[in-house]
């Protein structure tokens, strides 16, 4: 479903505006390391407060997303460098006529100059999804939930049937927030045309999905909070079940 009018500016998007502070915030305990957490949101509106800025290419052809405007985290950028200062973590890429150019907005401190390295993966999510929903916004985040990520490095233990009778059997806000389950996309090279082609594939069922032995990606069409809400919601079941089968192993033993 298109977000209405009026369409929100720029600032909204800051995680210290008081519409993400809370996503940002909560998404940081999440984190199984001090690594890496880009997001991408792609709006089909024009934001009033960009300026001057300069063509960074897009590696991947986007037709679809002609004329939207991406607000993206930097290379190397973590939720908690957003968080405090997010100007100088933060993209907006205004895709061109074509998807092959656009212009990247920033400001002249940026602490990294190029955008995420998951910048294919995201534009191939917010085409696809975009494409087949006809929607004007769409938001991608993409984490590294410490008990979901453990959980998927347990041989025999993750794959597609894991999330309905392991996970979503905790509480019953699970069940109504992911209704469809969580996906599992089986581990493959982080950037490859293999991991973005099974993602495109199983983000059509899932609205979060589990890289194996890498972390997770959730997705909304209404608002990059809703897509963190998405993932705080499958982490604290995976840690009641990691909790629950590490009492157990200690019971047997």
């Amino acid at each position: 479903m298109p977000v209405a009018a009026p369409f929100p500016e720029l600032d909204e998007y800051w995680p210290g505006s008081a519409r993400l502070a809370g996503a940002f915030r909560r998404s940081k305990p999440a984190k199984a390391r001090p690594g890496i957490s880009p997001f991408a949101s792609a709006g089909r509106w024009k934001c009033s407060t960009c300026s001057a800025g300069r063509d960074p290419g897009v590696a991947l052809a986007v037709p679809e997303l002609a004329g939207m405007t991406l607000v993206i985290t930097g290379s190397g950028r973590r939720l908690r460098d957003i968080l405090q200062e997010p100007t100088a973590n933060l993209g907006c890429l205004v895709v061109d006529k074509g998807g092959r150019t656009g212009q990247l907005y920033t400001r002249p401190s940026i602490c990294s100059p190029n955008l995420t390295s998951e910048l294919n993966s995201h534009l191939a999510v917010h085409r696809d999804q975009i494409a087949c929903s006809g929607s004007n916004f769409h938001a991608v985040i993409h984490a590294q939930p410490r008990h979901l990520t453990y959980l998927s490095h347990i041989p025999g233990l993750p794959g597609p049937g894991l999330p309905e009778p392991a996970l979503l059997r905790w509480q019953p806000e699970t069940i109504i927030n992911l209704p469809e389950g969580i996906g599992f996309v089986p581990f493959n090279v982080p950037g490859s045309q293999a991991l973005m082609s099974a993602t495109l594939k199983t983000l059509h069922q899932y609205r979060v999905i589990v890289w194996s032995k890498h972390g997770v990606m959730a997705r909304s069409d209404t608002s990059v909070k809703r897509a963190s809400d998405r993932i705080e919601y499958a982490e604290t079941a995976a840690a009641t079940s990691t909790w629950t089968w590490w009492l157990e192993a200690a019971a047997k033993a």
